[in-house]
């Protein structure tokens, strides 16, 4: 209530004449829609945000090098000339803002139709060109370490090498696959490299037909997301077509695979995963994977790098039943294909679940709950907040020794049941603290005494647990209820966002509108020590070395995340439980991990992986391709089978009502039976469960000897 109200009052400042536009005469409309929906959104924002920034210079000087690398961040377009060009009004885009002008703006996309028809006629005259397959020659595939073309001739050389590296991946690409046909089956190397040039020519053909029918208010917008991202990068600004698409994306209307896309210059993104998704089965798709191809199974693959969104998507969509593989460029810069059969998404899988794990001889009856997401108002008006207390009612009848909440990739969600679930280890008492901008913190509190579990826990988290993940780990973590386990740290997402609607910032029935929607970052998230989740997110008390340990993974990775900072604490203290010394639990974990082949395996991999992402010079010689594939190859090879067998000793019992439940269908039964596999093959698992074990034998209450003198022995 407390945030509507603000944003009421803030509307209302906005609407009562600080914003004013006035009537606009019928000729230009389309730029003076777009003056309008500028001024509103730099007004909204300067008033709204929860941290705004100076519309200046320094403002402008950003927003030029983004918006260039958005219109040419591959470097195939503009000479360097043209660069230079558009590069004197660098200093400018604050006064035009300001002066309700568009100058930059429309001679950028002069420039741009120009240089996209140039482009085109260099492409079509090196299309026809003889390659020559054997010359040593390299290509860099990162343009950031590429220069702009100094000339039309160099930028001829840059799409003769990039036609020649595409039709070589192509060639190579076949060469493999036919390695397994019969003799008579396999085609000679100059028809596959007529094959390849004949499909790389359609691809460029149609992704030139792309570029040609993108129209103005595509390029709008994102000039206007350019503004909004120098505030935050979770700050967007939605035209009514996007707003609409996205209320779609969000509705649950998710055919297909189970994942949601967004544009990253040219590629398609992985945003998210859907829980019970036919992508979240399969396992191999991940958040941050970027699509570079889609291929019906039987069919040859599209090459989607340069698509709008909703031209890959549906390609992607399918009917249920069918397959399509996705190449994928990882985060460690290697390409993988990822084959899914799409289903429509399975909600229940969503749901909070549990199981009774053990290790042999070792560890007994330790409840274990997963929860993929902190939901709300799924069919039923299902709870998480409650769903979570069932489970653990069911494994206190069980008699479990502890418990393991399961928090890896959990990306977030409702906020009131975060608030609840956390309150279901504690006493009353606070959980979050939410500021707004230029006011006093407000305290949200778990109000309910009572206290559904009182004995060992550990909260398992990752570099993609998100915003409520990060609040119940910090909040358990704060008041020493709970050893937090997982990556280095998690993903850093401590702010809110909320939609606001242009149209209402403008006085009047304009026939401008509608102008679209902002949504806006409006307040932050922070401990009840007083330290945000922003940026650093939460250090787990024990870390356990994941494949992206070297590599940069969550809020850190945009260039203008708001930066940690931190407030008053408030008073808070539990007297439900007391974790022993965490250095002794700490110490006796990095020994098992030191001593284990497989997390030695998994950091080597995390090693691998950033040597490889920053190797992006690739040889325009067939035999040196092929070489150079093979060697990556063979590096990764030793990885292959790394956690895909179950792990000894690791037994996984299923509670006795889920699996009379289960009964009742095959598809449940099949899905239990594949999320059981998961579990029996997770190492960091089966070290949590080891945790457990450390937790269980220190734990105060029992021991009578002094842990200081524990560490001292270890």
């Amino acid at each position: 209530m407390y945030i509507r109200s603000r944003v009421l009052m803030l509307l209302a400042t906005l609407l009562a004449g600080c914003f004013f536009v006035g009537t606009f005469d019928p000729e230009g409309q389309q730029e003076k829609k777009e003056v309008m929906t500028m001024h509103a959104l730099l007004g909204v924002m300067e008033q709204m945000h929860l941290r705004p920034v100076q519309v200046n210079n320094e403002f402008s000087e950003k927003a030029f090098d983004d918006y260039l690398s958005y219109l040419d961040g591959s470097k195939r377009f503009f000479i360097q000339a043209e660069v230079d060009d558009l590069a004197a009004f660098r200093e400018q885009l604050d006064d035009q803002a300001n002066d309700r002008t568009l100058q930059f703006f429309d001679k950028s996309l002069d420039l741009l139709d120009k240089a996209i028809v140039r482009s085109k006629m260099l492409y079509e005259s090196e299309i026809d060109r003889e390659f020559d397959l054997a010359t040593d020659e390299f290509f860099e595939l990162d343009s950031e370490k590429r220069e702009y073309a100094r000339d039309e001739e160099q930028l001829r050389d840059y799409w003769r090498k990039t036609l020649k590296y595409q039709i070589i991946s192509k060639v190579e690409s076949r060469l493999e696959n036919q390695k397994d046909k019969e003799e008579s089956e396999q085609k000679t190397l100059e028809e596959l490299v007529a094959k390849a040039t004949e499909d790389t020519r359609d691809q460029y053909d149609r992704w030139f037909d792309r570029m040609e029918e993108l129209r103005r208010s595509d390029r709008f917008e994102v000039y206007m997301n350019v503004f909004t991202q120098l505030y935050d990068p979770h700050s967007n600004y939605y035209s009514p077509k996007e707003k609409e698409e996205f209320d779609i994306r969000m509705g649950g209307k998710l055919e297909g695979i189970g994942a949601r896309l967004t544009r990253d210059e040219d590629y398609i993104k992985v945003s998210s995963i859907v829980p019970g998704g036919p992508a979240w089965k399969e396992g191999n798709l991940e958040v941050g994977d970027l699509i570079t191809k889609v291929a019906q199974k039987g069919e040859e693959a599209v090459d989607i790098v340069g698509f709008r969104t909703d031209d890959a998507v549906q390609l992607i969509r399918g009917d249920k039943g069918t397959v399509v593989i996705l190449t994928v460029k990882k985060k460690d810069g290697t390409f993988k294909d990822v084959e899914i059969k799409r289903d429509e998404v399975i909600i229940d899988a969503a749901f909070a679940r549990s199981v009774i794990l053990e290790v042999e001889d070792e560890v007994e009856k330790v409840g274990y709950i997963k929860l993929p997401m902190f939901y709300s108002t799924f069919d039923g008006g299902n709870s998480c907040a409650h769903d979570v207390a069932v489970e653990i009612e069911k494994l206190k009848e069980e008699k479990v020794n502890g418990i393991i909440l399961d928090l890896r990739y959990n990306g977030g969600g409702s906020l009131p049941d975060v608030i609840e679930m956390s309150g279901l280890f504690i006493e009353e008492g606070p959980i979050v603290q939410v500021k707004s901008r230029d006011e006093d913190p407000q305290v949200y509190r778990d109000r309910d005494e009572d206290v559904a579990y009182d004995g060992p826990l550990i909260v398992m988290v990752n570099n993609i647990s998100a915003s409520a993940s990060e609040i119940l780990a910090a909040a358990l973590q704060d008041y020493g209820r709970a050893v937090i386990v997982g990556s280095d740290h998690t993903f850093g997402k401590g702010t809110v966002q909320r939609f606001l609607d242009l149209d209402r910032v403008i006085r009047g029935n304009s026939d401008q509108k509608p102008l679209g929607q902002v949504k806006i970052t409006m307040q932050q998230f922070f401990r009840i020590n007083g330290g945000s989740t922003q940026l650093r997110g939460v250090t787990p008390d024990i870390v356990l070395p994941d494949q992206y340990s070297y590599v940069e993974v969550g809020e850190k990775e945009y260039e203008e995340a708001l930066q940690w900072t931190e407030i008053p604490s408030t008073d808070y203290e539990q007297h439900v439980y007391t974790l022993p010394d965490l250095k002794i639990l700490q110490k006796l974990s990095a020994e098992r991990v030191r001593n284990d082949t497989t997390f030695t395996m998994i950091q080597e991999q995390g090693m691998l992986m950033k040597e490889m992402r920053e190797q992006s010079r690739m040889p325009l010689n067939l035999e040196a391709y092929t070489s150079e594939l093979k060697s990556r190859d063979e590096k990764l090879e030793r990885f292959d089978n790394l956690m895909r067998d179950d792990i000894p000793h690791l037994q996984v019992e299923t509670l006795a009502s889920y699996e009379e439940y289960i009964q009742t269908d095959s598809t449940l039964i099949a899905r239990h039976d594949a999320w059981l596999k998961q579990i029996r093959k997770d190492v960091h698992l089966e070290e949590t469960l080891h945790i457990m074990k450390d937790l269980l034998q220190y734990d105060p209450k029992y021991v009578k000897h002094s842990i200081e003198e524990e560490v001292d022995d270890h």
